[in-house]
């Protein structure tokens, strides 16, 4: 077999697996464009274009309430994220003693145990302390659960995109520690910084679960708790044509992210993970 027919069949193969992984999207985009009582077969797509779906979700789901309480949640989760584990990367990765190498091994150990596993005394200690069930809650999860990833990726990242003579140059004319932090540093994190907005960012946007246990309050809810008003009953069946609809609705924000980081976030992911 010749190098031209190789190379047909890996794009015959690659257009395979990229068409399985896009017919669930395909299939569900096709329902969100029909009306809420169209309930012919998923698989017949796009047999009707109407944003009647959009129009139930975007109601019923009180969407801007709920985009507001999921702005809010995701914002200031990562912004706290980014200041406290840059800060604490940056004398982590360039100090070179056992102190430092404790405090890496010990950000990374929060990457061994979910939380998941030790919720349980985690509520329970929260009640102790007698923290109101509101959105300060998840986020205080939110940033504890987000630290040890992006402490790594920064203090790799540090280790092998920074040079230390930068910083040598600085210090030779009187830059104190803050300021070389903040003037030199930190803006060449740049790349680092937005790989841990969307790795973290994401995965807080869509979190169901912290959200779930710890906000009680409708006014509170985000995109992910809104979105349990469409799933049906034994006597009140699933809108799946609504449902799919809100689900397009709760990704836009994060596809317009993205797509404006996108540029900064492959060199960031991959320089930072260089070096442990």
């Amino acid at each position: 077999m010749n190098s031209a027919a190789k190379k047909t069949l890996v794009h015959i193969g690659v257009s395979l697996v990229v068409l399985v992984n896009l017919l669930p999207l395909i299939i569900a985009l096709s329902s969100s464009l029909r009306s809420v009582k169209n309930m012919t077969n998923p698989l017949v797509l796009f047999n009707e274009f109407t944003l009647e779906s959009y129009r139930a979700a975007f109601t019923k789901m009180h969407f801007l309430q709920a985009l507001l309480n999921s702005v809010i949640l995701t914002v200031v989760s990562v912004v706290v994220v980014v200041l406290f584990t840059a800060m604490a990367a940056y004398p982590i990765a360039r100090m070179n003693n056992r102190i430092s190498k404790f405090l890496y091994l010990f950000f990374l150990s929060g990457l061994v145990v979910p939380s998941q596993m030790i919720i349980i005394p985690i509520v329970q200690t929260i009640q102790g302390l007698h923290i109101p069930s509101s959105q300060f809650t998840p986020i205080l999860m939110f940033i504890t659960c987000s630290i040890p990833f992006s402490s790594f990726l920064y203090t790799g990242f540090i280790k092998s995109s920074i040079p230390l003579e930068v910083e040598e140059s600085a210090l030779m004319d009187g830059a104190g520690l803050l300021r070389r932090f903040w003037q030199i540093v930190f803006p060449l994190l740049l790349p680092v910084t937005v790989s841990v907005i969307i790795t973290q960012g994401v995965w807080i946007w869509n979190d169901y679960f912290f959200n779930m246990i710890f906000i009680s309050k409708t006014a509170q809810s985000p995109l992910p708790l809104a979105m349990l008003g469409f799933l049906g009953d034994q006597t009140n069946p699933t809108a799946w044509n609504v449902l799919f609809a809100a689900c397009f609705l709760c990704a836009l924000p994060l596809l317009a992210v993205f797509a404006f980081l996108q540029k900064y976030f492959i060199g960031g992911l991959t320089v930072g993970s260089v070096k442990g």
